[in-house]
């Protein structure tokens, strides 16, 4: 039986494509115009959520910690147009397993959902502590001081004030952080950053 995945967006047309897509990668699909409509069909059986952060009423954060409330933990992956670093940050901090900003291709959606899938919200998260503390060793010790303020939201201007160092010095250890964690955006650094810690 095909492992089922929820798509919560109150956007008609990004429900519709994805659940075109991820129902052509193999899932089982519903989706959901709102948040509170997901909540009234509630099954325990979902082994992914897929949600925009920003919806009317009930938001994806405030959908994230009412299931925490609940004791329900699915992996969820959040997505935005809008993404800052504190809104991905706090998201990430509350167990989401990616946050994944607009536009994506497809091969990023269907790769984070594989990926949330297999490691769950609690089983998988040991190994990917390990994988992410190996990875941020790899760092310099002035890439590690960048990637911290970068992941608590400060600017590259603000990151260089901080450490008395210029700008461009800031960008080119960002680039540099990037590129050894492979990573896609300022997102994909935030997640490995806190799960190392």
């Amino acid at each position: 039986m095909a492992q089922r995945v929820d798509i919560v967006d109150d956007d008609c047309e990004m429900r519709n494509s994805l659940g075109a897509l991820l129902t052509a990668a193999g899932y089982t699909t519903r989706t959901y115009a709102s948040a509170e409509s997901f909540l009234q069909d509630l099954d325990l059986t979902t082994v992914c959520i897929v949600a925009d952060v920003y919806m009317p009423e009930m938001n994806g954060l405030e959908l994230q910690a009412e299931l925490m409330t609940r004791k329900i933990h699915p992996p969820i992956i959040f997505m935005t147009g809008l993404g800052t670093v504190p809104l991905a940050v706090r998201s990430l901090q509350a167990g989401a397993v990616d946050f994944i900003e607009k536009p994506f291709t497809s091969e990023v959606m269907v790769a984070s959902v594989r990926r949330a899938v297999s490691i769950g919200q609690s089983a998988g998260r040991d190994p990917e502590a390990q994988e992410a503390r190996e990875i941020v060793a790899c760092l310099t010790c002035r890439e590690r001081d960048v990637m911290r303020l970068l992941v608590d939201g400060a600017s590259n201007k603000m990151a260089a004030r901080e450490l008395g160092i210029s700008s461009r010095t800031i960008e080119n250890h960002r680039a540099s952080i990037m590129e050894k964690m492979n990573a896609r955006n300022l997102s994909d650094v935030v997640r490995v950053a806190l799960a190392a810690r």
